[in-house]
């Protein structure tokens, strides 16, 4: 007679319809020995009722039987998460989630990892670290391959300025310099989702934080300084610290959605500026009495966070739009659809 049991696992890699589950414990430990390691499948239900699948870093409930079979049942409450706008073209049951997709969850750290070379840019920092915000989890910069840069203090400090709200890392994997200063989040059960550019160092990072070669690394072009991703799918493994590392290749778009609160607690001292200005509808580009044309002109506020601020604004506000179109779309495809026109 088979005998089923119900068991809380969590998801370390999604490959097509099959998800490789790491069963834990009541307090969610999960127990990291590959040999209890289970590969299941989604109930009938996710497809019936057009419910989101379950992503890398999720907990899950899962129904096991003496046969081997895993069957997800559920997918628990989400403490973070990742989402991008879904572009994927899911069939009529998963219309309802057309506008975002979740694509990692349950972080509680993300390190944005970039270069102090020519990927370098205080623009993309702001963005990956406003978006960081919207999900709860704690900001990290990770300016990375500080031996090749003659002015690391200085660009540790401008990256500060633009992220007050994250903390900002210098460090180098090849001659070691800053690492010790990543050790406050290296803690046992914690997780740490990476992001980032291909090419700036987050493998060559992950196996000097692991003392292993854990992760292959492929070398950047001198010309451009870019390289190609190292990792092709997103999964979650662990360090030999007990640290539980997301790579998550293919993040380079996340957050177009709605990313407005993000941007405006990493620029708090932007908005807070607005509330001192003498007209409710002010534009901040002739009226008088306004705080930002003031602050910019007394340098307060400099020019280039003024313009990085605006410019997050404007790339959300095309995101939201565009998946207004999607979503539009969307309904009138399946309204043909069911006229049966042949679309």
């Amino acid at each position: 007679m088979k005998t089923n049991n119900t068991i809380i696992a969590r998801v370390s890699c999604v490959q097509k319809n099959l998800f490789t589950l790491l069963p834990c414990g009541e307090d969610k430990s999960v127990n990291a020995d590959a040999d209890t390691e289970l590969l299941g499948k989604l109930k009938g239900k996710f497809y019936n009722l057009g419910l989101e699948p379950p992503v890398v870093g999720d907990y899950v409930k899962v129904i096991t039987n003496d046969y081997g079979d895993a069957m997800i049942d559920e997918v628990l409450p989400r403490t973070t998460a990742f989402k991008r706008p879904n572009r994927s073209g899911h069939s009529e049951g998963y219309v309802k989630n057309l506008l975002e997709e979740t694509i990692v969850a349950n972080f509680d750290y993300v390190f944005i990892v970039t270069s102090l070379n020519q990927d370098y840019s205080e623009n993309r920092i702001a963005r990956y670290v406003s978006i960081t915000l919207q999900t709860g989890a704690k900001p990290v910069v990770i300016l990375s391959k500080a031996d090749l840069c003659d002015d690391v203090e200085l660009k540790v400090e401008i990256t500060q300025a633009v992220c007050d709200k994250a903390d900002v890392i210098a460090i180098s994997s090849l001659t070691g310099y800053g690492i010790e200063k990543l050790e406050p989040y290296l803690q046992k059960g914690k997780t740490i989702a990476i992001v980032g550019s291909s090419g700036v160092g987050k493998s060559t990072l992950l196996n000097t934080l692991n003392g292993d070669n854990l992760m292959k690394v492929n070398h950047i072009r001198d010309a451009d300084g870019k390289g190609r991703h190292t990792t092709t799918y997103r999964h979650l493994f662990q360090l030999q610290n007990g640290v539980w590392i997301m790579d998550t290749p293919g993040l380079r778009e996340i957050g177009v959605l709605d990313m407005e609160d993000g941007i405006d607690e990493t620029f708090s001292d932007v908005v807070s500026l607005f509330d001192q200005c003498k007209f409710n509808d002010c534009s901040h580009t002739k009226e008088p009495g306004c705080a930002v044309l003031k602050a910019l002109a007394d340098g307060t506020l400099s020019e280039e966070r003024w313009a990085t601020y605006l410019q997050l604004h404007q790339e959300n506000e095309w995101g939201k739009a565009k998946m207004m179109q999607i979503a539009k779309f969307t309904r009138e495809y399946q309204k043909n659809r069911y006229k049966g026109w042949d679309v």
